[in-house]
């Protein structure tokens, strides 16, 4: 791709961009959200078409004019947010397009063996391939959605942070089915915010800011990170979790879970936080981490135990009294689950407290402008419009609108569930900081986590959960990471 440029209504999103993918290598394409990552993706996919410049593919100068062509020419792509349909099965979603068919009627016994294949060849033989999509989860979906760009006779796969929904085991698996790829000619472009996973999968990297290339043909594993970031942000940002601060030894307990259950996910599940603690859960996907989460906001009805806030109980399944009586949730999925994307900022940020601000029945828009223009400037959230679509911010700054309708709303236990997936390291920073932040006020904060180092390094309080139970509790600063993997696999072992 050649000094290729994209603008949308005025935003200058690519300003003349250059990437140059090689056969049989993983391209590492990095920069932060809003660097123009997902255009230049898109256009390489044939969902937008470039206002300039050059696509060069196999030697010829191409023009993609929409994703059947990109996928002709043996371009497939995997876009962060799961493109499966859930009504159909795992075998319908993989050759959804291009069914094995006869005279209109859909040749079953052939999708269905060309499925399994597939999904051996990324080590899920396991899945079936008659499973309805929807049943699976997040990890699994992925998975679905990796063995789709593989059906086709691909010779370059695009992977948008494919490992966002993976816990360790299958990230090892997903780079070995890169490696086995890449060794039969097929090239990778990877977009990771993970700068661990560039040394362990990548060959080079690009790094995009602000629409333009800043730099390529970089060493994925001889550059440090300090130059990675450096050229991603412009500045020198140290990965690293601001201090705690000490929790009041009269500190109140603010929510409190005794003998938590959901039959068939989670058990005995129990624990406390007091005002200005951050408790982490740590443990694999799957493990059920959000549906704990879920069940004590009341999004899952629980089938046994209790939860309270400020030592009153919350009726079991109801998000409504959970939200009233101070619980905030901010979801694992949050464009799916969190955002009306299609609504203005100020419209999520104060969605919680409709029924505080309006009148009469009828909601003062001026007055939840400047609510959310509060918020705005306490939070940095970039840009400051509130009327801006919540749908074209950075995932930092959508994470930063689901914190701000909490605050707005007064809750003060907040449940939050990967708060920093697909968020550039930069953003990182900024939301650790909230986070820490919200906890010296004397908030109570629930935090769970992909990234083992993540639950650790926020947390005062560890619980590790392993196959629907806890299998420790106990302070950070008492275990590391390999600790708590070990305690895992001991406990799946059992």
């Amino acid at each position: 791709m050649h000094g290729v440029q994209k603008s949308f209504v005025g935003v200058h999103a690519l300003k003349g961009v250059d990437l140059d993918v090689r056969a049989g290598e993983v391209h590492c394409l990095l920069g932060q959200n809003g660097a123009g990552k997902s255009t230049l993706i898109k256009t390489l996919a044939g969902v937008h078409q470039p206002d300039a410049g050059e696509i060069v593919w196999m030697g010829e100068t191409v023009e993609i004019s929409d994703p059947q062509t990109a996928i002709s020419l043996g371009i497939a792509t995997m876009y962060q947010e799961l493109d499966v349909v859930d009504g159909l099965t795992v075998a319908e979603n993989v050759f959804l397009g291009h069914e094995f068919d006869r005279f209109g009627i859909t040749r079953r016994r052939e999708l269905t063996r060309e499925t399994q294949r597939l999904l051996e060849r990324l080590g899920h033989g396991r899945m079936s391939p008659h499973a309805e999509v929807g049943s699976l989860s997040a990890a699994e979906k992925q998975i679905v959605s990796m063995a789709r760009a593989l059906s086709h006779d691909t010779k370059l796969i695009i992977m948008d942070e494919p490992s966002a929904v993976l816990d360790s085991e299958e990230v090892r698996n997903l780079f070995a089915v890169i490696r086995e790829l890449t060794s039969q000619g097929i090239a990778v472009v990877y977009i990771t915010h993970r700068l661990e996973e560039i040394r362990a999968i990548g060959d080079r990297i690009t790094v995009l800011k602000d629409g333009s290339t800043v730099a390529n043909d970089l060493s994925a594993k001889g550059t440090s990170t300090v130059d990675l970031i450096r050229h991603m942000t412009g500045r020198t940002v140290e990965n690293v979790f601001p201090p705690a601060t000490p929790i009041a030894a009269d500190a109140p307990v603010l929510l409190e879970v005794d003998g938590l259950g959901l039959e068939g996910v989670f058990d005995d599940v129990s624990f406390s936080v007091r005002a200005g603690e951050i408790v982490g859960l740590a443990g694999l996907v799957g493990s059920g981490r959000s549906e704990i989460l879920e069940t004590v906001y009341g999004a899952r009805r629980a089938t046994e135990g209790t939860v309270a806030v400020d030592g009153r109980r919350i009726p079991r399944g109801s998000v409504t009294a959970a939200v009233a009586a101070g619980l905030g949730l901010s979801p694992e999925e949050r464009k799916s689950q969190g955002l009306v994307l299609g609504e203005p900022i100020f419209k999520n940020i104060t969605l919680s407290s409709f029924a505080r601000l309006a009148k009469a029945g009828w909601l003062d828009e001026k007055r939840e402008i400047g609510i959310a223009d509060e918020q705005i400037a306490a939070l940095d959230l970039r840009p400051a419009d509130p009327e801006r679509p919540a749908a074209t911010l950075s995932g930092g700054n959508q994470q930063k609108i689901l914190l701000a309708r909490w605050l707005v709303h007064g809750s003060r236990v907040l449940l939050l569930d990967e708060p920093t997936r697909g968020v550039d390291v930069g953003a990182r920073t900024e939301i650790y900081a909230l986070i820490r932040r919200l906890a010296a006020a004397g908030d109570a904060i629930v935090v769970v986590s992909s990234e083992i180092e993540e639950v650790l390094g926020l947390a005062d309080t560890v619980l590790v959960i392993g196959d629907g139970r806890v299998l420790e509790t106990l302070p950070a600063s008492q275990i590391d990471e390999h600790g708590v993997l070990d305690l895992v696999m001991k406990g799946a072992a059992a």
